[in-house]
């Protein structure tokens, strides 16, 4: 044999070797923690038929779906939906709600809880600090309906408490729960209300991982209680901070179904029909299955996108991705 073929079979050799350990590392890896294993098995049941076996459905988006004939023989009609949806009327009207409600939940609701996570941080009395925790917790729990209810109750005209007090203030006699320009306002405000104190947990969890001794340092030249937010915890947290950002992005389409329907009226549609609802009323209402099932991939297809994006421009400006 020449030179060469005793490389070429000592490289040949080497491989197989390798390959053997890598199945011999595997197979001892999963016996090892086979019981870990074992406990991921429902969660893969649980995403396998609610999650993923339902995709099939969106199949009818490119079809005229027929209920008695089925997925499977109801005729295609390609993306005759999307461009039915594009050109309707309905599409820019849509697409502005959608996108002033979520840039308004980006730029309020998510900065404020990051604002509310550094305020309870830099609490020092515990049984203070877990008291206002506990309070803001409370109304994450708490469905919409409830928070619909009670925000009837509050801005009900004459004799609600919120009512009287913004009208005497502005001396106005608006019906705040009719009126299109107080629908976003409110809708914001809920959306704080609610799931703000939920979100700190994050915030606060990233916040407890913080180095200790640089407070310490920064308090020994002579730093403030604001600059050592700004110069120490703001750069620390900033990873998880982007990570969320980017997960929000994700969902800057979805809106919330049920907030935005139970506080939808007639006299608030031009502003309040959203990407959401439409889905409701099309598929449920009036039937338009294929239609609605497109309308609602359409914006999946775009969370995807906007995923993606985000992620790929946090990269850029080296920051933690989630991928």
């Amino acid at each position: 044999m020449t030179m060469l073929d005793n490389a070429v079979t000592a490289t040949e050799t080497i491989t197989v070797e390798k390959q053997t350990r890598r199945r011999r590392g595997v197979r001892v890896h999963f016996t090892q923690f086979k019981w870990l294993y074992l406990l991921l098995i429902p969660g893969i049941i649980y995403f396998l038929l609610f999650r993923y076996w339902p995709m099939y459905g969106a199949i009818i988006a490119f079809k005229d779906y027929v209920p008695f004939l089925g997925i499977a023989d109801s005729p295609w009609v390609g993306v005759q939906h999307f461009e039915d949806f594009f050109s309707s009327p309905d599409f820019p009207r849509l697409l502005g709600n959608t996108l002033i409600l979520a840039l308004l939940s980006l730029v309020i609701a998510f900065p404020l809880t990051i604002v509310v996570a550094l305020l309870l941080n830099e609490m020092r009395l515990m049984i203070l600090k877990r008291t206002v925790q506990t309070l803001i917790y409370i109304p994450h729990f708490l469905s919409w309906t409830v928070v619909a209810s009670l925000t009837y109750l509050l801005f009900a005209l004459d004799i609600g408490p919120l009512y009287q007090l913004f009208n005497g203030i502005l001396g106005t006699e608006a019906n705040m729960l009719a009126d299109p320009a107080w629908f976003r306002p409110i809708i914001v405000l809920q959306d704080i209300w609610k799931n703000t104190g939920w979100g700190t947990i994050i915030f606060l969890a990233a916040l407890a991982t913080v180095d200790q001794e640089q407070y310490e340092a920064a308090i020994i030249d002579g730093a403030g209680r604001f600059q050592r937010v700004w110069h120490i915890t703001l750069p620390s947290i900033m990873p998880t901070i982007v990570v969320m950002l980017v997960l929000q992005m994700g969902q800057i389409l979805n809106t919330g179904f049920e907030q935005i329907y139970l506080m939808t009226n007639s006299l608030n549609r031009s502003v309040a029909d959203v990407f959401d609802t439409y889905v409701y009323f099309m598929g449920i209402t009036q039937g338009s299955y294929s239609y609605s099932t497109a309308v609602g991939l359409f914006k999946a297809v775009v969370g995807v996108v906007l995923i993606f994006g985000a992620n790929w421009l946090a990269k850029r400006l080296n920051q933690t991705g989630i991928f």
